[in-house]
Protein backbone atom coordinates (compact mmCIF):
# COMPACT_ATOMS: atom_id res chain seq x y z
CA UNK A 1 0.00 0.00 0.00
CA UNK A 2 1.24 3.19 -0.63
CA UNK A 3 2.94 5.15 1.97
CA UNK A 4 1.88 8.45 1.46
CA UNK A 5 -1.95 7.41 1.63
CA UNK A 6 -1.59 5.32 4.88
CA UNK A 7 -0.10 8.38 5.88
CA UNK A 8 -2.99 10.78 4.97
CA UNK A 9 -5.65 8.07 6.37
CA UNK A 10 -3.82 8.51 9.76
CA UNK A 11 -4.28 11.73 10.00
CA UNK A 12 -7.47 11.90 8.87
CA UNK A 13 -7.77 9.54 11.35
CA UNK A 14 -6.43 11.94 14.15
CA UNK A 15 -8.01 14.71 12.91
CA UNK A 16 -11.91 12.77 13.16
CA UNK A 17 -10.32 11.55 16.63
CA UNK A 18 -9.23 15.23 18.29
CA UNK A 19 -12.55 16.89 16.98
CA UNK A 20 -15.03 14.42 18.17
CA UNK A 21 -13.27 14.58 21.64
CA UNK A 22 -13.26 18.31 21.12
CA UNK A 23 -16.93 18.71 20.16
CA UNK A 24 -18.32 15.86 22.68
CA UNK A 25 -16.44 17.62 25.67
CA UNK A 26 -18.12 21.02 24.78
CA UNK A 27 -21.48 18.90 24.46
CA UNK A 28 -20.85 17.21 28.10
CA UNK A 29 -19.28 20.74 29.63
CA UNK A 30 -22.99 22.48 28.40
CA UNK A 31 -25.21 19.62 29.62
CA UNK A 32 -22.91 19.72 33.42
CA UNK A 33 -23.84 23.33 33.07
CA UNK A 34 -27.60 23.73 32.79
CA UNK A 35 -27.68 23.14 29.07
CA UNK A 36 -29.29 20.40 27.46
CA UNK A 37 -29.24 20.95 23.52
CA UNK A 38 -26.13 19.19 22.31
CA UNK A 39 -27.02 15.89 24.46
CA UNK A 40 -30.70 16.32 22.49
CA UNK A 41 -29.00 15.98 19.51
CA UNK A 42 -27.23 13.53 20.45
CA UNK A 43 -23.42 15.38 20.52
CA UNK A 44 -22.59 14.15 24.14
CA UNK A 45 -20.93 11.39 22.49
CA UNK A 46 -17.25 9.59 20.88
CA UNK A 47 -19.51 8.59 17.96
CA UNK A 48 -18.55 10.31 15.14
CA UNK A 49 -21.43 9.46 13.66
CA UNK A 50 -23.30 11.89 15.24
CA UNK A 51 -20.91 15.22 14.70
CA UNK A 52 -20.23 13.69 10.89
CA UNK A 53 -23.87 14.11 10.29
CA UNK A 54 -23.89 17.79 11.89
CA UNK A 55 -20.98 18.98 9.78
CA UNK A 56 -20.30 16.54 6.84
CA UNK A 57 -18.53 19.55 4.72
CA UNK A 58 -16.03 20.32 7.95
CA UNK A 59 -15.62 16.44 9.00
CA UNK A 60 -15.24 14.65 5.81
CA UNK A 61 -15.42 16.95 2.51
CA UNK A 62 -13.02 20.21 3.19
CA UNK A 63 -9.91 18.10 5.96
CA UNK A 64 -10.21 14.94 2.71
CA UNK A 65 -9.30 18.08 0.33
CA UNK A 66 -7.23 20.09 2.31
CA UNK A 67 -4.99 16.76 2.53
CA UNK A 68 -4.88 16.07 -0.56
CA UNK A 69 -4.11 19.34 -1.81
CA UNK A 70 -1.66 20.71 1.51
CA UNK A 71 -1.12 17.62 3.15
CA UNK A 72 -2.81 18.42 6.62
CA UNK A 73 -6.25 18.08 7.53
CA UNK A 74 -8.53 21.48 7.99
CA UNK A 75 -11.70 21.44 8.91
CA UNK A 76 -14.40 22.45 11.40
CA UNK A 77 -17.59 20.88 13.89
CA UNK A 78 -19.49 22.49 16.17
CA UNK A 79 -21.83 21.43 19.02
CA UNK A 80 -25.39 23.52 19.35
CA UNK A 81 -25.82 25.07 22.42
CA UNK A 82 -28.92 27.53 23.81
CA UNK A 83 -27.71 31.18 23.09
CA UNK A 84 -30.26 32.15 25.48
CA UNK A 85 -28.88 30.26 27.69
CA UNK A 86 -25.24 31.50 26.98
CA UNK A 87 -26.85 34.83 27.18
CA UNK A 88 -28.04 34.55 30.78
CA UNK A 89 -24.67 32.81 32.07
CA UNK A 90 -21.92 34.26 30.51
CA UNK A 91 -19.22 32.76 32.59
CA UNK A 92 -20.97 28.73 32.29
CA UNK A 93 -20.56 29.59 28.86
CA UNK A 94 -17.16 30.47 29.17
CA UNK A 95 -16.22 26.86 30.46
CA UNK A 96 -18.34 24.98 28.47
CA UNK A 97 -15.92 27.26 25.36
CA UNK A 98 -13.23 25.75 27.59
CA UNK A 99 -14.00 22.64 27.41
CA UNK A 100 -12.60 21.62 24.15
CA UNK A 101 -9.61 22.75 23.93
CA UNK A 102 -9.10 21.19 27.17
CA UNK A 103 -9.98 17.94 25.47
CA UNK A 104 -7.33 18.60 22.79
CA UNK A 105 -4.45 19.87 25.85
CA UNK A 106 -5.51 16.33 27.35
CA UNK A 107 -4.56 14.35 24.04
CA UNK A 108 -1.83 16.23 23.53
CA UNK A 109 -0.24 15.47 26.88
CA UNK A 110 -1.22 11.87 26.45
CA UNK A 111 0.70 11.88 23.40
CA UNK A 112 3.82 14.08 25.11
CA UNK A 113 4.08 11.38 27.73
CA UNK A 114 4.20 8.23 24.91
CA UNK A 115 6.70 9.78 22.85
CA UNK A 116 9.07 10.92 26.19
CA UNK A 117 8.66 7.44 27.20
CA UNK A 118 9.60 5.84 24.10
CA UNK A 119 12.73 7.65 23.82
CA UNK A 120 13.41 7.23 27.39
CA UNK A 121 12.86 3.76 26.89
CA UNK A 122 14.88 3.58 23.38
CA UNK A 123 11.80 2.48 21.52
CA UNK A 124 12.14 6.10 19.64
CA UNK A 125 14.84 8.10 18.36
CA UNK A 126 15.03 11.85 17.37
CA UNK A 127 14.46 12.37 13.84
CA UNK A 128 17.59 13.60 11.49
CA UNK A 129 14.39 16.07 10.35
CA UNK A 130 12.06 17.40 12.66
CA UNK A 131 8.99 17.51 11.17
CA UNK A 132 4.70 18.50 11.65
CA UNK A 133 4.73 14.52 10.66
CA UNK A 134 8.06 13.11 12.56
CA UNK A 135 8.18 14.44 15.63
CA UNK A 136 10.12 10.88 16.64
CA UNK A 137 11.22 8.12 14.63
CA UNK A 138 12.02 4.35 15.28
CA UNK A 139 14.17 1.79 12.37
CA UNK A 140 11.96 -0.99 14.55
CA UNK A 141 9.32 -3.05 13.52
CA UNK A 142 6.33 -1.77 11.13
CA UNK A 143 3.86 -1.54 14.03
CA UNK A 144 6.96 0.77 15.86
CA UNK A 145 6.90 3.13 13.28
CA UNK A 146 3.04 3.39 12.75
CA UNK A 147 2.87 3.90 16.69
CA UNK A 148 5.50 6.72 16.35
CA UNK A 149 3.57 8.66 13.39
CA UNK A 150 0.47 7.77 15.44
CA UNK A 151 1.72 9.50 18.37
CA UNK A 152 3.27 12.53 16.43
CA UNK A 153 0.34 13.11 14.83
CA UNK A 154 -1.68 13.27 18.11
CA UNK A 155 0.64 15.32 19.53
CA UNK A 156 0.99 18.13 16.58
CA UNK A 157 -2.94 18.07 15.66
CA UNK A 158 -4.10 18.78 19.05
CA UNK A 159 -1.34 20.87 19.97
CA UNK A 160 -2.88 23.11 16.71
CA UNK A 161 -6.16 22.41 17.49
CA UNK A 162 -5.43 23.96 21.38
CA UNK A 163 -3.38 27.26 20.29
CA UNK A 164 -6.19 28.24 17.29
CA UNK A 165 -9.36 27.54 19.46
CA UNK A 166 -8.06 29.99 22.31
CA UNK A 167 -7.55 32.87 19.96
CA UNK A 168 -10.42 35.16 21.56
CA UNK A 169 -11.66 36.37 18.60
CA UNK A 170 -15.21 34.92 16.79
CA UNK A 171 -16.48 32.29 16.00
CA UNK A 172 -13.64 30.40 18.01
CA UNK A 173 -13.68 29.24 21.39
CA UNK A 174 -10.96 32.22 23.01
CA UNK A 175 -14.19 34.40 22.09
CA UNK A 176 -16.49 33.14 24.51
CA UNK A 177 -13.54 32.00 27.15
CA UNK A 178 -12.55 34.87 28.07
CA UNK A 179 -15.70 35.56 29.95
CA UNK A 180 -13.76 33.66 32.55
CA UNK A 181 -11.25 36.95 32.67
CA UNK A 182 -12.97 40.01 31.65
CA UNK A 183 -15.34 42.32 33.69
CA UNK A 184 -18.93 41.32 33.22
CA UNK A 185 -19.55 45.27 31.83
CA UNK A 186 -16.50 44.50 29.23
CA UNK A 187 -17.48 41.13 28.23
CA UNK A 188 -20.75 42.62 27.35
CA UNK A 189 -19.34 45.36 24.98
CA UNK A 190 -16.88 42.38 23.94
CA UNK A 191 -19.75 40.54 23.66
CA UNK A 192 -21.49 42.63 21.38
CA UNK A 193 -18.95 43.35 19.20
CA UNK A 194 -17.93 39.94 18.54
CA UNK A 195 -21.90 39.29 17.28
CA UNK A 196 -21.84 41.95 14.72
CA UNK A 197 -22.67 40.82 11.30
CA UNK A 198 -19.64 39.91 9.15
CA UNK A 199 -17.53 39.81 12.60
CA UNK A 200 -16.72 35.32 12.24
CA UNK A 201 -15.00 36.02 9.03
CA UNK A 202 -13.01 39.38 10.37
CA UNK A 203 -12.21 36.52 13.24
CA UNK A 204 -11.24 33.57 11.07
CA UNK A 205 -9.21 35.83 8.87
CA UNK A 206 -7.08 37.38 11.91
CA UNK A 207 -6.27 33.98 13.60
CA UNK A 208 -5.50 32.49 10.77
CA UNK A 209 -2.46 35.42 10.31
CA UNK A 210 -1.98 35.25 13.91
CA UNK A 211 -1.67 31.38 14.44
CA UNK A 212 1.93 30.55 12.74
CA UNK A 213 2.99 33.64 15.14
CA UNK A 214 1.83 31.84 18.24
CA UNK A 215 2.14 28.33 16.54
CA UNK A 216 5.72 28.00 16.36
CA UNK A 217 6.86 29.30 20.05
CA UNK A 218 4.31 26.80 20.79
CA UNK A 219 5.87 23.89 19.15
CA UNK A 220 9.22 24.51 19.94
CA UNK A 221 8.40 24.72 23.59
CA UNK A 222 6.11 21.50 23.16
CA UNK A 223 9.02 19.95 21.66
CA UNK A 224 10.80 20.36 24.80
CA UNK A 225 8.32 18.83 26.79
CA UNK A 226 8.41 15.72 24.56
CA UNK A 227 12.92 15.75 24.57
CA UNK A 228 13.66 17.76 27.47
CA UNK A 229 17.31 16.98 28.82
CA UNK A 230 17.40 14.26 26.23
CA UNK A 231 19.76 14.52 23.09
CA UNK A 232 18.23 15.54 19.87
CA UNK A 233 21.02 13.59 18.35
Amino acid sequence: MDPQFVLAAGFYVVFVLSTVLHEAAHAWAALRLGDDTAQQAGQVSLDPIPHIIREPIGMVLLPILTLAFIGWPLGFASAPYDPVWADRYPRRAGWMALAGPAANLLLFLLAAAGLRWGLAGGLFQAPETLSLYSVVETAGSPVGRSFAIFLSLVFVQNLLLLIFNLIPVAPLDGSAAVALVLPSRTFSSYSRLVSQPGMSIIGLVLAWNLFPLLFEPAYLAALELVYGSLSLG
